[in-house]
């Protein structure tokens, strides 16, 4: 290979981690804007205050419903069509909706409006990562994917910078940004491992595979299951911090928006430490089995501060952040996991489904707070989750450096 062509093939390299990059950069704001202007958005459209609790939840099991059943059909269409495909049909249908939610006036259109978001959301990150982990070398595959979490993660930032400007004016921009990012996207190449397997007789984006074989259901599991502590924290613990916030006594509201932006920039830097940790120790498990460890840690101060103020709350919702910032190493675990034709599938399902464990986690521990409280509920949540991530992890094998251009057999 000339040069010339090593500098292409390098330069199409960075110009496809810039763009899933952006992607998900988009694909974060849009995802959290609600619960940044979940309280000033249902305020304005005539909720009280427990009705903002209510239909907020509501909303947002909604919402997650849609990544659920986006990550589905989205994860197929990558493997049977490419993955190309996913990033722009994905972020045309999140941008619209987003377009739609700031012309919301009740409820239940508001609901409306976030599940078809969460459909063209849930294609994002699995598409990219997808892209990125087969055109990447074995070697770096995991400085690109930590490339694509960092940078999308400050979209949460953005979203709490833009909501200051008023709720409809941050999902318009929300709206806005997906439609740049398309036009953008123009020029993207198709991974050179889905080509192979395009031309190929083998089954290609058959969900079913991975039901049909046990050893593959349970790694499948294991991956969904090594994320839900992440999302329960960002979810649960800061996503309804003014009601944590009460319970400990808080003399001044704690906002939810602002744990959002700071936990976001931990996870950001969260995710730069695991990236980094991963390439120095070869091992994606070790730095998992660390960072579920720390988060057990930061949760603990988190839940333990009575009279919380709005400071130490900053303070602590960065910690958090910091401790739960393995989201990149999560993804790609589940990528590295499974062959090139169901690879799209079960990258793009797997954090959507873990984003959607929100549904029975916050039925969960709504059932524990009605007996004892928010934060001996939030103890024992974050426990179990834990305690279920550690053991699935220990069941998945190690996949650092793993060559990933082959298939899964029926």
């Amino acid at each position: 290979m000339t040069d010339a062509t090593n500098a292409k093939v390098t330069g199409n390299a960075i110009f496809l981690v810039l763009v899933a990059s952006l992607g998900y950069f988009v694909d974060i704001y849009d995802l959290l804007v609600f619960s940044i202007v979940r309280i000033p958005s249902l305020k304005d459209i005539g909720l009280n205050a427990q009705e903002i609790t209510d239909k907020g939840q509501f909303i947002i099991s909604i919402q997650m419903l849609g990544l659920l059943l986006g990550g589905i059909i989205w994860g197929i269409v990558g493997d049977k069509l490419g993955r190309i495909k996913v990033l722009f049909g994905s972020i045309l249908l999140y941008s619209i909706a987003n377009f739609a939610n700031g012309l919301v006036h009740d409820v239940n259109t508001y609901a409306i409006v976030r599940f078809i978001a969460g459909l063209g959301l849930a294609g994002e990150l699995g598409a990219g990562i997808t892209l990125v982990s087969e055109t990447l070398s074995k070697e770096n595959r995991g400085y690109g994917t930590m490339m694509v979490a960092v940078i999308g993660l400050f979209g949460a930032t953005a979203a709490y910078a833009v909501a200051k400007f008023g709720w409809r004016n941050a999902y318009f921009v929300g709206g806005g940004l997906g439609i740049l990012l398309l036009l953008l996207r123009i020029g993207t190449f198709e991974s050179g491992m889905f080509k192979n397997v395009e031309k190929s007789d083998v089954s290609k984006g058959d969900i079913f595979m991975l039901f049909t074989n046990w050893e593959r259901l349970k790694k499948y599991l294991f991956c969904i299951l090594i994320g839900a502590p992440l999302w329960y924290v960002v979810g649960v613990l800061i996503s309804f911090s003014d009601k944590f916030g009460a319970a400990l006594g808080a003399k001044t509201i704690i906002k939810p928006g602002d744990g959002i932006f700071y936990s976001y920039i931990g996870i950001a830097i969260g995710d730069i430490v695991a990236g980094l940790l991963a390439q120095v120790t070869k091992s994606r498990k070790l730095t998992m089995a660390v960072f579920l460890i720390l988060s057990l840690v930061s949760v603990h101060f988190y839940l333990s501060d009575n009279g919380i103020t709005p400071e130490r709350f900053a303070v602590l919702s960065f910690f958090m952040g910091c401790t739960v910032g393995y989201w990149a190493t999560f993804v790609t675990i589940a990528s590295e996991q499974f062959g090139t034709n169901i690879r799209s599938t079960v990258t793009t399902t797997v954090p959507n489904f873990v984003r959607g464990s929100l549904i029975p986690i916050t039925l969960a521990f709504n059932a524990f707070n009605a007996k004892y409280g928010y934060i001996k509920s939030g103890y024992i949540m974050m426990g179990i989750l834990t305690a279920v991530a550690l053991l699935s992890l220990s069941q998945l094998k190690e996949t650092f450096g793993k060559d990933l251009n082959y298939v899964e057999i029926s």
